[in-house]
C-alpha cells in the first residue's frame, strides 16, 4: 500500500531505491553508476555515488560497486577492458563523490596520497542541534568496541587521551588505548534551523565511521538519520526534536526510516594538477534542507 503522507511516501521510496539497487541485475546497476560519471580521464574514473549502495560485499549484499567495477570498465568508452580499482570507500549511506582507477599502479599512487593525508575531502552533513563552538576541530582517538546490551553489537567510539578527575575536576592524561587510531575532523557551520544545523566537515585522517561518531560523540550532534550513532548502548531508531519532526511532517514512530544526510560533496586529488570534483546534494537531502528552512550556501 502506498502511503498518503508525502513524508512516509518519500521515505519510503528512498528505502525501495536502496533494495532496488540491491536487487537489480549487475550489468543494470554498472550502466547507473555510467550515469553517474562526473569524469573520466586516462587515470582515473569518477563517480557520483548512489544512496543505499555499498561500496564493499557482505552477508546479505548482492549488490555492490566492487563486483560491478569489470563490468562498468567495459561500458566506459576508450577503456582497455581491466576492470576499475578502489582507491578509498564510502558508507552504503553516504552520497557523493568516489574515485575509480583504471589501473593498479594508478590506484597504488591515489590510495597513497589518501594515506598521507594529501587528498581534501569536504563533506555536508545535517546533524541534530548546534555544535558549540560553531567551528572548530575535533582530534579524538577512535577505536571500535563491543556493545555489551541484550543485543551485542560492534560500534566505533570516542578513545580520549584525556579526562577530567572526579576530586577535583582536574584534567589528567590516561593511558592511551593501543588499537585506537588518531582521528581528526575540521567542521564548521553553513546554517541553522529547526534544531538542526548544515555542518560542512574536512576529515583530516580517515578512519572507519569518524565522521559519524566525532559529530555524535564528540560534539553531542548526531547526523540526521544515523540511527546507530544517536544511541551508545542500544540499536534504536533516532530521536528527533518535537520541531524537526513537525517541519520534516513526520512521527517519531516513522524517524527509524529517516536516512542518513551525509554527502561527499568535494574531493581534491593532487594527480600532477590538482583536480577538484563536486557532486551536488541528491534530492532527497535537498528537500530536507528545504523542509528544515537550511539555507543551502551557494557555491
Amino acid at each position: 500500500q502506498i502511503p498518503k503522507d508525502p513524508t512516509q511516501r518519500w521515505l519510503r521510496e528512498l528505502a525501495a531505491l536502496s533494495q532496488q539497487l540491491q536487487q537489480v541485475h549487475p550489468n543494470v546497476l554498472a550502466k547507473i553508476l555510467k550515469q553517474r560519471t562526473v569524469y573520466q580521464n586516462e587515470e582515473i574514473v569518477v563517480i557520483d555515488k548512489p544512496y543505499g549502495l555499498p561500496v564493499h560485499g557482505g552477508p546479505g549484499i548482492k549488490n555492490c560497486i566492487a563486483d560491478v567495477l569489470p563490468i562498468l570498465a567495459k561500458m566506459l568508452e576508450n577503456m582497455k577492458a581491466e576492470p576499475l580499482h578502489l582507491c578509498h570507500r564510502l558508507d552504503k549511506e553516504t552520497t557523493g563523490v568516489m574515485v575509480l582507477a583504471r589501473s593498479k599502479e594508478a590506484a597504488e599512487k591515489i590510495r597513497l596520497l589518501f594515506k598521507t593525508r594529501q587528498v581534501e575531502k569536504v563533506y555536508w552533513a545535517i546533524v541534530l542541534g548546534d555544535p558549540d563552538p560553531v567551528e572548530g576541530i575535533v582530534e579524538i582517538p577512535i577505536v571500535e568496541k563491543e556493545v555489551q546490551s541484550h543485543q551485542s553489537h560492534y560500534k566505533m567510539t570516542l578513545a580520549p587521551n584525556y579526562r577530567l578527575c572526579p576530586e577535583d575536576g582536574k584534567v589528567m592524561k590516561i593511558r592511551k588505548n593501543r588499537n585506537a587510531e588518531s582521528a581528526v575532523t575540521r567542521y564548521r557551520r553553513l546554517a541553522s534551523a529547526s534544531a538542526c544545523s548544515l555542518l560542512e566537515l574536512q576529515p583530516i585522517t580517515g578512519v572507519k565511521h569518524q565522521i559519524r561518531v566525532h559529530l555524535a560523540y564528540g560534539l553531542g550532534c548526531p547526523i540526521l538519520g544515523d540511527h546507530k550513532y544517536s544511541h551508545w548502548s542500544k540499536l534504536a531508531p533516532q530521536k528527533l526534536p518535537e520541531l524537526t519532526l513537525r517541519r520534516l511532517k513526520l512521527e517519531q514512530s516513522k524517524a527509524r526510516h529517516l536516512p542518513l544526510h551525509l554527502h561527499a560533496h568535494r574531493l581534491c586529488l593532487p594527480l600532477g594538477q590538482p583536480l577538484d570534483f563536486v557532486c551536488k546534494l541528491p534530492p532527497f537531502f535537498q528537500k530536507t534542507l528545504r523542509k528544515l528552512e537550511l539555507d543551502i550556501p551557494k557555491d
